[in-house]
């Protein structure tokens, strides 16, 4: 039962007031964004649920089948995209969904023009996530319990994203979280089963988690995966088309423009990994900002382990997104562990080869100016940095 005098009242930090007004206004064209970021957000608690559940293996024992639900309810106008993620505590549910604490917020909205294909542009840039349901909802509702807490301590988070938000204390049987989007009048066709089958498609289909869709109408009816549920960076290359490698860096990055080139590899011997790197079309806006946080999202044997592995390029080519999944470090690897590993060191070396080689193709192409307009200030970093190089 629900206990009401847990109910608080509390306000938005002043730059997300900003950044959702300013994002509902600049991203409507792009509106349909709004399910691929709440899908991501949801991959990323599996993940980090699973690593977690390397030292703590109980934490999956009452469920140990991670998956990401969508449902919709056509009559009631809703959409609701449920995991059974790593979840989060009250406290966690306030800081993630009332503040951003990232660095450069400020430059960010003073970057801000007025003119809405500018500013689409570099919102996608800093990155919208869970703030994007607003754009089509005129109220959503999170519901949350963190993996390992008892059923009193779930938590539900409410708000219209005008400026306040409420957040009680719930019974929630299940671990997870489940974001529920009560759209807006004119938002109706996202509670069609057909609309969004094709968004999931579009969007998510490398999402290496299943993703379901169910009618909460149809109660009996039972749900169905839509997408591959296959990590995109282990199929092989001549099975995947442009739009798919696009679009995993959409869900990689959260940027909105394509990415210049790529580069998809997998390394055997002594050393076996895989990595997939991209070359951003624009630079972000924290570019600047060496102590801003980036490096590739590592993988071990397609266990997520760490988001910004620093490690493995140097700082010179901080711009560069993608994934590396090692099938030789340890589940349990550190960061720690990273600095003092000498494999590491090897995959630094080859990694930063294979950037510098994307560099040299890109260069006998015409798409090489447009890239050095945007980086090429940062890449002079290297004269000195890198003497290897």
């Amino acid at each position: 039962m629900t206990d009401t005098t847990s109910r608080e009242t509390l306000g938005f930090q002043t730059e997300v007031r900003q950044l959702l007004q300013l994002m509902i206004h600049s991203l409507y064209s792009n509106k349909e964004i709004f399910l691929r970021e709440l899908v991501s957000n949801a991959s990323d608690a599996l993940d980090k649920l699973r690593f977690e559940a390397l030292a703590t293996p109980e934490l999956l024992s009452d469920d140990p089948e991670l998956n990401i639900r969508v449902e919709f309810d056509k009559e009631g106008r809703t959409l609701t995209v449920i995991d059974n993620g790593i979840g989060m505590s009250r406290d966690e549910l306030v800081e993630n969904l009332g503040t951003i604490a990232r660095s450069g917020t400020a430059d960010f909205l003073q970057q801000m023009t007025g003119d809405e294909k500018k500013d689409a542009k570099l919102i996608g840039q800093f990155g919208v996530g869970f703030y994007s349901g607003f754009i089509v909802a005129d109220n959503v509702t999170v519901e949350s319990r963190r993996a390992g807490a008892d059923a009193d301590a779930g938590v539900r988070w409410v708000s219209d994203g005008q400026g306040e938000f409420t957040v009680e204390m719930i019974e929630r049987a299940e671990r997870g979280t489940a974001v529920t989007l009560h759209l807006k009048s004119d938002e109706a066709e996202f509670a069609e089963s057909l609309r969004i089958e094709n968004l999931i498609r579009r969007y998510s289909d490398h999402i290496a988690f299943p993703v379901t869709l169910a009618d909460r109408a149809q109660a009996d009816e039972e749900p169905r995966v839509v997408n591959t549920a296959t990590a995109l960076w282990t199929r092989s290359r001549s099975e995947l088309s442009d739009d798919e490698y696009k679009e995993f860096y959409k869900h990689l990055s959260h940027d909105f423009a394509e990415p210049l080139v790529w580069s998809h590899n997998r390394v055997e011997g002594r050393r076996e990994y895989t990595s997939l790197l991209y070359k951003p079309s624009a630079a972000p806006f924290d570019l600047w900002t060496r102590e801003a946080p980036r490096g590739l999202k590592l993988y071990v044997q397609r266990v997520f382990i760490m988001e910004d592995a620093e490690q493995f390029l140097p700082l010179y080519v901080r711009f560069v997104k993608g994934v590396v999944d090692s099938s030789d470090l340890l589940l349990n690897v550190s960061r720690d562990l990273l600095q003092q590993n000498p494999d590491l060191t090897a995959m630094r070396g080859a990694l930063t080869k294979r950037v510098l080689d994307m560099l040299g193709k890109l260069a006998t192409g015409d798409d090489y100016g447009k890239f050095w307009s945007e980086f090429g200030q940062v890449l002079k970093e290297g004269v000195i940095e890198d003497f290897t190089n």
